[in-house]
């Protein structure tokens, strides 16, 4: 008959975990998701002069303002009453091309008529924050900085 050992506890105690395989597997996740999110690209800081307190003097602007309509789908809209125009519906771009297009125009105008250039923009409160902010990143890119947010465009 073959004789049987015994097992014998180590007499150190308690027995101890070993987490160095939980730290490399919590570093190859936080690695994974670096690598595959989407890095969405950084918002153009937009420096907005405020409307002074002060009655309209001399340095009211010489042409008209411009004015931006932006309704609860997200259209955006240019002019006001029968010369309104839609210029970019789709959500999914984000650049606005015929908005920015239309702004350059009126800003290359303000400035022949040695103007400032003045954007009216009235947001519905039914549209999207970021189709907001794509109409003043398409302002920044035009340069133009003197905004001012309505409630109704006339």
């Amino acid at each position: 008959m073959a004789r049987h050992k015994k097992y014998e506890a180590s007499p150190e105690g308690d027995p101890a975990l070993d987490i160095s395989s939980l730290i490399d597997v919590c570093f190859l996740l936080l690695i994974y998701f670096i690598v595959t999110s989407t890095i969405t690209p950084r918002e153009s800081d937009l420096g907005m002069a405020l409307p002074a307190s002060s009655p309209p003097g001399d340095s009211q602007p010489k042409i008209e303002p411009f004015y931006i309509k932006i309704d609860p789908t997200g259209t955006v809209y240019t002019g006001v009453g029968a010369a309104q125009q839609a210029m970019d519906s789709d959500l999914s771009v984000r650049e606005l091309p015929l908005l920015t297009s239309q702004l350059e125009m009126y800003h290359n105008a303000a400035k022949a008529a040695s103007s400032t250039p003045l954007v009216q923009i009235c947001a519905d409160e039914g549209s999207t924050q970021q189709r907001v902010i794509d109409v003043l990143n398409a302002l920044a890119t035009v340069g133009i900085n003197s905004v001012t947010f309505t409630d109704s465009v006339r």
